[in-house]
């Protein structure tokens, strides 16, 4: 009995964990697909749209999965017996690590962008902080992107890394 309620736990927590790492990668792709297509070439009243929804999403979405995912993840790790110092383990630690402190900042400029286009009267150009802080946006959010593929790849692989 103790057994079985012990597997039901195990998957329950992994299943929270797998569905706030889809929501996490999601949302991320999903985001930065229409933030970008919409700073490509989109009118004021679009990219103001877009920029309060990817804001929003990030509050919604992102920071719940940003939260989960290290504690049912060292939790997942402790139940099924993997020291938090296999080597697979601390390096998806140290690139959730990476990838965070490429999140924390995009989360400011995407503020910031979203005030900018919000501040910015019809019919005028948009400023060219909010392009230079666009740019800084899509070039955070490629090693973000990368760091999660590879988080995803040590999951299922769990390589044998000697550090």
């Amino acid at each position: 009995m103790f057994w079985r309620r012990a597997v039901d736990d195990y998957l329950l927590l992994k299943l929270i964990h797998i569905l706030s790492s889809t929501l996490l990668f999601g949302t991320g792709l999903g985001t930065a697909f229409h933030g970008w297509m919409v700073n490509r070439s989109g009118p004021l009243a679009a990219r103001r749209a877009v920029n309060r929804n990817v804001v929003l999403a990030d509050w919604l979405f992102t920071t719940p999965a940003v939260i989960v995912q290290p504690v049912t993840g060292v939790w997942l790790a402790r139940i099924a017996g993997f020291p938090l110092t296999s080597g697979w383990l601390v390096l998806a630690m140290a690139l959730y690590v990476v990838v965070g402190a490429c999140w924390v900042p995009v989360v400011f400029i995407q503020i910031a962008m979203r005030r900018i286009a919000d501040e910015t009267p019809d019919g005028e150009a948009l400023p060219a902080c909010y392009l230079r802080l666009s740019r800084w946006w899509f070039a955070l959010g490629w090693p973000a992107f990368a760091g999660v593929i590879v988080i995803f790849w040590l999951m299922v692989a769990k390589p044998e890394i000697v550090l």
